[in-house]
């Protein structure tokens, strides 16, 4: 009996330790499963957080938080790359490296200093001073025999002989003279008419008393310089026939001067005439010169939005060469223009009419987001900024087009891929200050470069690789010290692509080398003045990817280089140089 207590027992201490294992497993198995699947819920909610967004192989540009079909190709939607790095949408980063590599420098925008902060700049140039020109005409028919003048910038004095003159009128009216003299007493009204008539010719008494004392006649004679000053413009040469009143030299003096400034169409209330301007120049950097405005244009100009504002200086010194750029201060009205920040011209990027920098979204990371800008006046090398930027924003002040090269690679908002404006007035208003070398060497190359466009229109790799080798020979005599710091990336950037282009065999390759040269080469050659020959400027909208491509024609008719026969009439003319 007691044996059976014992197995009693030890049945229901197993049945309790079996139940325990069974039921109490299998609640912390629960507890276990439950946790975890809250844990999951979790991840899951956090992962619906996300907003997934979508974008196109082709047209990495494009995102869309929902997945369909690209709007420019048609192909479709595929999952962006989720940011792992927390960047926003038009945001790229780069590394420490990439950077150091490429020369890639910031700096911090500001207001101006407290002593500038009331004041408006202005860029202008150095002109001669109309109202103290003039000319020197010969005053009798003749052929000149010589000429005391043999360049311009001479330096001529009242008085001094400017021309020797053979005048077959003047040999005739000499002998009038000779046989009036004989007359005098007895038809004095003759002889006075006589002698009348040589002074209107420019000749003295004393020369008229010689000729008349003499009795012989003079074949040469001479022209005298009615005025002091610089030659400007030789207007005749030697064994050259003029007429009685035809220029022989026009002479400016430049003892008084112009600075004409382009004035914005929101500054023209701050001008007025008589008011005080200080004039200051590269050349004189210490020196200030005063000067008074004398003249305000009455007709804005339509293309630039500013009118001329004239301003006399003094130059007895001869300090001031007309051609010389200038700045022009003058104090704002204390309710007139707010101070504007100044950022480097080497910061700016031009898409047509519009200004791009990148700034620097993270103070302690190389981040960077492109951003629009209106500008200003163009001060030297730096731009005046009216908006788009605030104080202490961080930009790229050099290696500007390296970041946005980094922004394309990774697909972001670039120069490349910016949107387009329905109306089209592509890169007309971006200024370049152009040397008239520079005018005259882009002037040459535009010959070898339309017979290479219209290699490229024939699908000619041959011929094209010849002819930009033609254009890059005529760019390379282009001197670097005339250029400013954008001038010289945009000349940087064309002997780049025309060296790609001269050296590749590939059509295709080729044509992608275009594209960029012509966003280079179209800007500057919009800056020539006075261009030999009008030209026009195209754009397909198509090439590049549907970006759209600019190129220059010599005729309105369209000749597509960017896609040979394919598309050979896509485009249209958008703007003229002429």
């Amino acid at each position: 009996m007691n044996k059976n207590i014992i197995y009693i027992a030890i049945a229901i201490l197993v049945g309790l330790l079996g139940g325990w294992l069974i039921f109490g497993g299998s609640s912390e198995d629960s507890k276990s499963n439950k946790d975890a699947s809250n844990m999951s819920d979790s991840q899951d909610h956090s992962a619906d957080g996300e907003v997934q967004m979508w974008t196109c192989s082709m047209h990495p540009q494009i995102m869309q938080p929902e997945p369909g079909d690209c709007p420019i190709c048609g192909m479709d939607l595929i999952p962006a790359e989720s940011s792992a790095d927390g960047l926003a949408m038009n945001e790229i980063k780069m590394t420490k490296n990439a950077m150091a590599l490429a020369g890639i420098q910031t700096s911090i925008v500001g207001n101006q200093t407290t002593d500038d902060e009331n004041m408006i700049s202005l860029s202008g140039k150095v002109k001669m001073n109309e109202e103290e020109n003039a000319v020197q005409a010969s005053y009798f028919d003749g052929r000149i025999e010589r000429l005391n003048v043999n360049y311009e910038g001479q330096e001529v004095r009242r008085g001094q002989l400017l021309a020797t003159i053979y005048a077959p009128n003047l040999i005739a009216a000499q002998q009038e003279l000779i046989t009036a003299a004989s007359l005098k007493e007895s038809q004095p009204a003759l002889y006075k008419a006589v002698r009348n008539k040589l002074k209107l010719w420019k000749l003295s008494e004393a020369q008229i008393n010689s000729i008349e004392e003499s009795g012989k006649v003079k074949e040469n004679f001479p022209i005298y310089a009615t005025v002091s000053g610089t030659v400007s413009e030789k207007m005749a040469a030697e064994g050259d026939y003029v007429k009685q009143g035809q220029p022989i030299v026009k002479v400016s003096n430049l003892n008084s001067v112009w600075a004409e400034f382009d004035a914005y169409e929101n500054q023209i209330s701050e001008f007025k005439k008589g008011q005080k301007i200080k004039v200051v120049t590269n050349a004189y950097t210490n020196k200030e010169f005063d000067a008074t405005i004398s003249f305000i244009d009455p007709v804005l100009n339509t293309q630039t939005r500013t009118v001329i504002v004239r301003a006399n200086l003094k130059n007895s010194e001869g300090l001031l060469k007309p051609g010389m750029f200038v700045t022009g201060k003058i104090e704002a009205k204390a309710n007139g223009t707010t101070s504007q920040f100044s950022i480097p011209a080497s910061a700016v990027m031009w898409t047509g009419e519009r200004s791009l920098v990148y700034v620097k979204t993270n103070p302690n990371e190389p981040v960077f987001e492109m951003r629009e800008v209106t500008l200003g006046n163009r001060i030297g090398e730096t731009f005046t900024v009216v908006s788009g930027l605030q104080d202490g924003d961080e930009i790229v002040t050099n290696g500007t087009f390296t970041v946005d090269a980094a922004a394309q690679l990774q697909g972001k908002k670039s120069m490349m891929s910016q949107d387009t404006a329905d109306d089209e007035k592509p890169m007309s208003d971006m200024k370049m200050e152009l040397s008239k070398n520079t005018q005259n060497i882009f002037q040459k190359s535009l010959k070898p470069y339309l017979k290479m466009k219209d290699a490229f229109v024939d699908s000619d790799a041959k011929n094209t690789s010849a002819f930009a080798r033609e254009t890059l020979e005529e760019i390379q005599l282009i001197r670097e010290s005339e250029l400013g710091t954008m001038e010289k990336s945009h000349v940087a950037k064309i002997k780049k692509m025309l060296g790609a282009i001269s050296e590749n065999d590939d059509i295709e390759n080729q044509r992608s080398h275009f594209v960029i040269l012509n966003q280079n080469m179209v800007p500057i050659v919009m800056n020539i003045d006075n261009i030999d020959s009008k030209v026009f400027i195209q754009k397909c909208p198509m090439a590049n990817n549907n970006k759209g491509a600019f190129w220059i024609s010599a005729d309105t008719e369209i000749r597509n280089p960017y896609y040979g026969d394919a598309m050979l009439t896509c485009g249209s003319v958008i703007d003229t140089v002429q």
